[in-house]
């Protein structure tokens, strides 16, 4: 389990947190799990259909049906998702305590398909997500720095996209990396982004 960071201590020259202040989800979700490292099928599934989701909406949205988003895509485990049937489909536009759009629930399912007939040939989400973190990263230092896609987003994209992912364009896939920590994009001078630095470095030096 990641250990929680120290948010505690403020900087110079930016507010500790670069995004999230006055809204306690976000807030925490600044604090405790953006940029974080996540591995594992399901959670790494989560992340990509719920920014999949996200698309034309504000995070926070997200943030706020995560609960009831969870509960309606069976835990986001792609092989309870993979097995959902147009009457779940049908279940899933009824529920507004998610987002409530046909496209983007009928890629969740093909992805669902997708990652389990991707494990079933030998294959490891974990490592082809993984295997697209950049060696480098420069951490943006203000809001007008932060890009929208990577080279490397664009060959994640693709990469998902030839195994029946749906809705993980480049862009997509860049917020993904951000949100699962393969790259960094807390403002410089951001306290967790300071300290996931510095972990990172540490590892790196183990």
């Amino acid at each position: 389990m990641t250990q929680p960071i120290d948010t505690t201590a403020p900087t110079a020259s930016y507010p500790r947190r670069c995004f999230g202040n006055g809204i306690p989800l976000y807030e925490a979700y600044h604090d405790h799990e953006w940029g974080v490292p996540v591995h594992g099928e399901v959670p790494l599934f989560e992340r990509l259909v719920l920014e999949a989701f996200q698309t034309g909406l504000s995070w926070v949205i997200i943030l706020r049906k995560r609960e009831n988003f969870r509960e309606a895509f069976a835990g986001f485990v792609p092989d309870a998702v993979a097995r959902f049937t147009e009457d779940d489909v049908a279940r899933l536009l009824a529920d507004t305590g998610i987002v409530r759009n046909r496209a983007k629930i009928e890629a969740a399912i093909a992805s669902a398909k997708a990652a389990v007939a991707f494990r079933e040939a030998g294959g490891d989400l974990d490592e082809l997500v993984w295997h697209h973190r950049p060696a480098r990263h420069k951490r943006p230092r203000s809001p007008w720095d932060v890009q929208a896609k990577s080279a490397e987003s664009i060959e994640l994209s693709k990469a998902l996209k030839r195994i029946g992912f749906q809705f993980v364009g480049p862009t997509t896939a860049y917020a993904a990396m951000q949100a699962c920590g393969l790259v960094n994009d807390h403002f410089r001078g951001c306290t967790v982004g300071d300290a996931l630095a510095k972990a990172q470095k540490e590892a790196r030096a183990a």
